[in-house]
C-alpha cells in the first residue's frame, strides 16, 4: 500500500526553535523520519510547521531539498511578510499556510480570513487549521469566508464532532492523524466521515507525535487496513491526499 503522508514534522536543532508554553521538542531529523517510515510505502508527504518553529523557514528549505519534489511544505506565515519571501516559499514547494489555533506560534485568528484568501488568490495555497472541533461553532462566521481549508487530527474532541461533520458536508478536508491526541475512538468517526464524503479523509503519521499521549505506530495504519476495502484505503492513504497537495 502506498501512503502520501499528510502530516509530519521535522525538528532540526540546527535551525531556530521557540519554546511553546515552556516546551521544546526533541530532535527529529529528515534521517530520523525516513528511518521511521521505511517500511510504510511512503511516496511523498507534507512537512507541517509546528508552533515551536514559529516563522522560521530555514528548516523547511533544508528538509524539502533533502526529501525531494514529492514532498511539500505547510508554513506558519505572518501578515506583512515580504512579497519576495513569499515567492521564494512558493518556489520551494510550500503549498499551504497553517493557523495553529490550539497552541499558537502562528498568525492570529483575527487575520485568518485576510491572509488565507490573499495566499489562495496569489498562489493557490490552502489553509490548514490546528483547531479543537469544540471551538468550530464559534468560528463559523470566519470559516465561511475561507476559500479552501483542512482540519488537523480529526478535530481532536468528541464534543465538537457534530460541527466537524457540518464542515465535511461542505467539502472541507480532514486529516486522519494524531490518534494519540483525540478523546474518542477514531474508527467510527472515520467511517462516518467517509460516508459523508469519501474524498475528505487524508491519512498522516503525525511523526514524531510531539506532546501526544500516544505516539504514531503501525496500529494506526492497520486500523485503516483492517476496516476499509482496497478502494477505500487508496483514497484515505494517498489519492485524496495527493490531490489536495498537488499544485
Amino acid at each position: 500500500m502506498k501512503i502520501f503522508d499528510s502530516h509530519f514534522h521535522i525538528i532540526n536543532p540546527r535551525f531556530p526553535l521557540v519554546k511553546n508554553n515552556g516546551y521544546l521538542p526533541p530532535e527529529f531529523t529528515v534521517e530520523n523520519y525516513l528511518d521511521k517510515v521505511k517500511d510504510f510505502g511512503i511516496i511523498g508527504g507534507a512537512i507541517v510547521s509546528g508552533s515551536f518553529q514559529a516563522f522560521d523557514y530555514g528548516y523547511l528549505r533544508d528538509s524539502l531539498k533533502r526529501l525531494g519534489k514529492r514532498f511539500v511544505g505547510v508554513a506558519n506565515i505572518p501578515m506583512g511578510i515580504n512579497q519576495k519571501e513569499l515567492d521564494r516559499l512558493n518556489d520551494m514547494n510550500i503549498v499551504a499556510v497553517r493557523f495553529n489555533l490550539k497552541r499558537g506560534g502562528s498568525e492570529k485568528k483575527e487575520n485568518l480570513i485576510k491572509l488565507s484568501n490573499q495566499l489562495y488568490d496569489k498562489y493557490g495555497w490552502h489553509t490548514e487549521l490546528y483547531i479543537d472541533s469544540k471551538d468550530l461553532k464559534e468560528l463559523n462566521p470566519i470559516l465561511m469566508e475561507i476559500q479552501k481549508f483542512s482540519i488537523d487530527h480529526l478535530g481532536l474532541s468528541k464534543k465538537g464532532l457534530t460541527d466537524l461533520y457540518h464542515w465535511v458536508e461542505k467539502g472541507i478536508k480532514v486529516k486522519v492523524t494524531g490518534f494519540g491526541r483525540i478523546d474518542f475512538d477514531p474508527l467510527p468517526v472515520i467511517k462516518y466521515i467517509y460516508e459523508i464524503d469519501p474524498n475528505c479523509l487524508m491519512f498522516g503519521t503525525d511523526l514524531p507525535s510531539t506532546r501526544a499521549k500516544a505516539a504514531f505506530s503501525n496500529k494506526d495504519i492497520n486500523l485503516i487496513k483492517d476496516n476499509f476495502n482496497k478502494e477505500e484505503q487508496e483514497k484515505i492513504f494517498f489519492r485524496n491526499v495527493e490531490k489536495w497537495y498537488r499544485k
